[in-house]
């Protein structure tokens, strides 16, 4: 006969030593996955921050709270929940171009929390976003754009709050990577449940075109005033790329953490202009997912007037790095992310986060691959 022996009657002592003995294993276990993450998100280090991965899904592990850096007030239990389709939205709204000083955009939004988080005061919301705006230099555009997004945000009655990722002068633009370091710098704050990653020239035109997540990753900007509202604004790649349908994927999109992290993320290796949007277009293909469009009524964009920023010429290279994608999107993008963080300051409206993404480093490597030739 069979005898089981249960915890409840073993001695103390041996109870107490499989107790301790469970302890020491869980700690170990705990400092593994999250002690190198912690010292550097808490001493606001200079230190090169690498993010570890678990490369099957790329499930991200070294994601902390990051203390008071974010205020996040907790709703009171005793509001209803949100309703899916928010009451107050009219369709159309008008979108003013005119910059304020930020000091005067402070005063039209006093509720926000520092770090320019918003919820409503209603009901208990049902979505947590972060809106990841990779920028530099066009501070003019960061005034349009907060005045306008902030009133539009409110209105869809989500939690919210906008990251500015800006890029140290001296290097060329990478838009990708800095929507790879926003990803990953925001997670450290809140536990979001989508993210909105977003061009600061471009406003939205319709409030029903909701800043939340779906089942499929979601192409927000489908149709931009520049381009006489009409989804074909991508179609300039090589005939290569043509015939295989819509693959416009850039401007604004929203994609949860989990589609993020199964596509790897953004490529951090498209330098200066052009190349990221249809490669991520690639990525999300190949992980099994297809694209998400509202109507081209509501998905409604105009887009603030500028000249080509002098660090963000044409990434010669482009089409050779999209020649690639399938062979190389599960180790170029989370996978191997790499970024100094140089500065982090929380204002009334927004959060920024400054990094240096090591250019030359980059292009060194990619230099010496035989399909990046023109790097």
């Amino acid at each position: 006969m069979t005898t089981f022996v249960t915890a409840a009657v073993l001695p103390k002592g041996v109870k107490a030593k499989l107790l301790l003995l469970f302890m020491l294993i869980a700690g170990t276990i705990y400092l593994f996955l999250y002690a190198p993450s912690v010292g550097s998100i808490w001493t606001f280090s200079r230190s090169v921050v690498f993010l570890r991965l678990v490369i099957k899904e790329a499930e991200i592990t070294a994601s902390v709270p990051l203390g008071d850096a974010l205020k996040v007030v907790p709703q009171p239990t005793r509001l209803s929940p949100c309703p899916a389709t928010p009451p107050d939205l009219v369709g159309l709204i008008p979108v003013v171009m005119k910059a304020l000083h930020l000091t005067e955009l402070e005063k039209l939004y006093p509720r926000l929390e520092p770090g320019g988080y918003g919820q409503p005061s209603t009901c208990r919301t049902l979505h947590a976003v972060a809106i990841i705006v990779p920028f530099r230099d066009r501070n003019e555009h960061l005034r349009v754009f907060l005045r306008h997004m902030h009133s539009f945000l409110a209105k869809q009655q989500i939690a919210y709050t906008i990251f500015i990722v800006e890029q140290v002068a001296g290097e060329t633009f990478n838009r990708g990577k800095l929507m790879n370091v926003g990803f990953v710098e925001a997670q450290k704050m809140c536990n979001w449940s989508c993210f909105i990653f977003h061009d600061v020239d471009l406003l939205p035109e319709d409030d029903r075109n909701l800043y939340t997540c779906a089942d499929q990753p979601k192409h927000l900007s489908v149709a931009i005033d520049k381009f006489q509202y009409r989804l074909n604004y991508a179609f300039y790649y090589t005939q290569r790329f043509r015939g295989r349908g819509d693959f416009a994927f850039g401007g604004v999109t929203a994609m949860t953490k989990e589609q993020m992290a199964k596509m790897n993320g953004y490529s951090n290796d498209f330098w200066g202009w052009g190349g990221e949007d249809t490669d991520m277009y690639e990525r999300l293909t190949l992980a099994g997912y297809n694209v998400s469009r509202f109507p081209a009524e509501i998905g409604r964009y105009k887009m603030i007037k500028h000249d080509r920023d002098r660090g963000n010429p044409v990434n010669k290279c482009r089409f050779e790095l999209l020649g690639e994608t399938k062979r190389r999107w599960r180790i170029d993008g989370l996978s191997n992310l790499n970024y100094t963080r140089v500065e982090f300051t929380r204002q009334h409206l927004y959060m920024n986060v400054t990094v240096k993404l090591y250019e030359k480093e980059s292009i060194e490597w990619l230099k010496k691959q035989p399909f990046a030739k023109k790097c």
